[in-house]
């Protein structure tokens, strides 16, 4: 897995979740979070690949305010760790998602997440073709 000249350049974007990186993972950050272990890298993003659609599981199965809660926190945790940006503020946003006016949130919530986490997971499988 190498980093792309685009990927450094981004580097010097703003402080963590503010990044504006154009891909579904920040591999700098990761890089970073890793202190370079390739393999760690590896291994951080094949766990976040194979979780994310549990916990996305887990947020259309929530039965009340807490579940749904700690599921988007734990994905928001997850995504953040690996440098999905994209997938973290929505799982952010997801969090908020609590009340009796939620139903419709949560869906909407849910039809946000679903894309940006097949976007990382796909991704991931790409940088790890061989």
């Amino acid at each position: 897995m190498d980093i792309s000249v685009q990927d450094r350049d981004e580097a010097a974007a703003p402080a963590r979740g503010e990044r504006l990186c154009s891909r579904p993972i920040d591999l700098v950050y990761l890089a970073r979070f890793t202190l370079g272990n390739r393999a760690l890298e590896r291994e951080v993003l094949e766990l976040f690949a194979t979780q994310a659609p549990l916990y996305l599981a887990q947020l259309r199965t929530a039965a009340d305010d807490r579940a749904w809660h700690m599921a988007a926190h734990t994905l928001k945790g997850s995504a953040s760790a690996v440098g999905a940006w994209k997938a973290a503020a929505a799982a952010e946003a997801a969090e908020a998602c609590t009340g009796a006016d939620s139903v419709a949130r949560r869906a909407a919530a849910i039809a946000r997440l679903e894309p940006l986490l097949a976007e990382a997971r796909s991704y991931i499988h790409t940088l790890f073709r061989s």
